[in-house]
Formats: C-alpha cells, structure tokens, sequence
C-alpha cells in the first residue's frame, strides 16, 4: 500500500482505539452523557438530521435536533402540522432512538405582525444567544435560539428547572421578543 493512502488509515486507528481506551474511564451521570452516549447521540443526531433533509415532506433545514442519551428534541417552525407530525415519525424510525420530544412549532398557529412592522428574526436570535451567554446560570452552549415573527423558541437540554426557567426570563428581556416559547428539556 503507498504510504500516503496508509497515514490516514493509521490516524483513523489510533483515533478509535484512543477513543475506546477513553470510554470507559467517562461513567454517565443523571445530566452527563459517558463519552460512549456522547458518540451516540451525536450518530444520532446526525442521521436525523439526514433523513430529515432527504425526505420531501419536510423541510428538514428548518427542523433543529438534538440528542441526549438517546432521547431526540426536535425544534424550530415548520409552514404545517403534517410536517410537524412527519418529523417525529422520521426521527422516530432511526436506530437507537429511545424516545422523540416534537417541539416543532407551526408558524401559522404565531401571532401575526401588523402592517408596517419588520422584525429582524436572526438580530433577535443573536442578541437572545449573546445574552445567554453573560448569564452564569445558563448552559449557553446547550441552547438553542430559533426566530420567527419575534417569537423566539428555546431547546436543548439543561440540568436543572432553574436554569430552563433563567433562560427563558433572560430571552423575554431582549427587545423584539414578542413571546418566548421556552422548550429546553430538563435531563
């Protein structure tokens, strides 16, 4: 084999086996993933979102996963309730998937703007995602911000009631957020 095409394979390797010796040392806890659950629910995640994307009856860009010990949170707005109903059964057909939360939201069921009134959905999003990250309380990181029509849809997965309930007081005070629909799973 030419020794440029073998690097890679040794690389790959090492990567594994580091990664297996590593795995057992990382037990799980309540609000923690071991490394191994980690993987997992990254796989997961990943093959969601894929199915999410190639399948015609969603629209799977605007649908937000996130995976923790098994267990999958989708977000974000979709135009119907049948796309809505269409992810879950999707996210629910992948291997490993223990349980689906379906907080997609339809955005026909959101208040209208009134004539005239331009919200900036993402500079909302970006100022909710800044002001988390000041707050020491909250797991930024394990948040997710999605806008639309100045409603503003928290998920993730946060370790306890008090930094879900400090999340969603601190997006409420972001100026253009007209509601906050505060999804985020407590592990």
């Amino acid at each position: 084999m030419n020794k440029n095409k073998l690097l890679p394979v040794i690389a790959g390797l090492c990567l594994a086996v580091s990664t297996l010796m590593l795995a057992p040392g990382c037990a799980s806890t309540p609000t923690q993933s071991s490394t191994g659950e980690y993987i997992d629910d990254s796989v997961i995640t990943a093959k969601v979102k894929t199915d999410l994307i190639r399948n015609d009856s969603t629209p799977g860009g605007a649908i937000k996963v996130e995976t923790f010990k098994g267990v999958v949170q989708l977000s974000g707005f979709v135009d119907t309730e049948m796309q809505k109903t269409d992810a879950a059964v999707i996210a629910a057909k992948v291997n490993g998937v223990k349980n689906v939360i379906n907080n997609v939201v339809v955005a026909s069921t959101l208040t209208k703007s009134t004539t005239g009134e331009f919200i900036d959905d993402s500079v909302i999003t970006t100022k909710v995602k800044a002001a988390l990250a000041k707050d020491d309380m909250t797991l930024a990181t394990a948040i997710s911000v999605d806008t639309l029509k100045g409603t503003v849809q928290l998920s993730g997965f946060v370790d306890n009631e008090a930094q879900k309930t400090q999340a969603g007081i601190i997006a409420g005070r972001v100026g253009g957020v007209k509601e906050v629909l505060n999804n985020i799973t407590v592990k």
